[in-house]
């Protein structure tokens, strides 16, 4: 089992130490989605939402959140990042909203988190948006769908 980097011989958190890694391209995807009633999808397909643009909204609450992610995640590593997108798909099948994030740098350590981030913050952008019509909405599956780069290689969920 791999060590665990964030905490040092005492046990105490640290920041991990990149310094000595060498930089290469990285990217990083993660999914998600929101579950919600399908008379609330249709609200925001249709552009109904009184708060506005619901899936505009979210998708530059998810490019911002993956900006911000090193000031949210304690021993995230503040990163130059290259590209952010978020893309929002209506399901009507869920029915829902599916969240796909993907984040590219060029550094000493990937992206994931800022992936997991975008995703996330998206999701809850979402909700915020359009819960005062359904409280009953589910945000979940938030996972690493793709991560790239570095000495750990290429990772691919099924």
């Amino acid at each position: 089992m791999p060590e665990l980097t964030h905490f040092d011989a005492a046990g105490n958190a640290q920041m991990v130490d990149v310094s000595e890694k060498p930089s290469t391209a990285r990217i990083a995807m993660a999914h998600g989605f929101v579950r919600m009633n399908a008379e609330t999808l249709a609200m925001i397909t249709e552009n109904r939402a009184k708060k506005g643009d619901v899936l505009a909204v979210a998708q530059l609450a998810g490019i911002m959140g993956a900006k911000e992610t090193s000031s949210l995640i304690p021993l995230c590593h503040p990163l130059a990042i290259s590209k952010v997108t978020v893309d929002l798909s209506p399901d009507v099948n869920l029915p829902g909203v599916r969240i796909e994030a993907t984040v590219k740098t060029t550094g000493q350590t990937g992206v994931e988190m800022e992936a997991l981030t975008a995703a996330s913050i998206a999701g809850l952008t979402v909700y915020d948006m359009v819960k005062a019509v359904d409280k009953t909405m589910e945000i979940g599956g938030v996972k690493v769908t793709l991560k790239d780069g570095g000495k750990s290689g290429r990772f691919e969920a099924e």
